[in-house]
């Protein structure tokens, strides 16, 4: 009787090992995305990964974002058209989007703000992102990823 009982709670106990890892295969399994989720329909949210600072002189630098004075997370309004995020400082930062295009699978997205120009293109596909801002002084290239919002 000993050894049945002992039979069932191994029984039990790969019961709950193998429920525990089917659950943690599908919160790891990344959702699906459409390309409709970043075609300007919905609003997204985008988050920094990368950024460069690039001098006249050619130089550029990896820099985190804080230290280039952008926010970490991007939140963008597609009605309001406009992208805000907030600062470590807890400034909230808000540009304007003046032109919106879509082109070869890429939304093409830009504006001005404090004196420089930008422009933030997002693969439909994937959701990676990449803005592209400079004034006479220096250019920023900074790399990310969106999700639907």
């Amino acid at each position: 009787m000993v050894g049945k009982e002992l039979s069932m709670k191994k029984l039990q106990i790969s019961r709950f090992k193998l429920t525990g890892l089917v659950l943690l295969c599908l919160l790891v399994t990344p959702l699906p995305v459409t390309a409709g989720d970043f075609d300007g329909s919905k609003p997204l949210l985008c988050a920094v990964t990368e950024a460069l600072e690039c001098g006249p002189d050619g130089e550029c630098r990896r820099e985190s974002a804080e230290k280039v004075n952008i926010p970490r997370f991007l939140r963008i309004d597609f009605k309001r058209k406009t992208i805000s995020g907030t600062l470590e400082s807890g400034e909230v930062r808000t540009a304007k989007i003046e032109n919106m295009a879509r082109s070869d699978g890429k939304l093409i997205l830009q504006g001005v703000q404090n004196g420089k120009g930008w422009s933030m293109v997002i693969t439909e596909a994937t959701g990676k992102m990449t803005v592209t801002a400079s004034d006479d002084r220096a250019g920023f290239i900074v790399f990310g990823a969106c999700i639907a919002n």
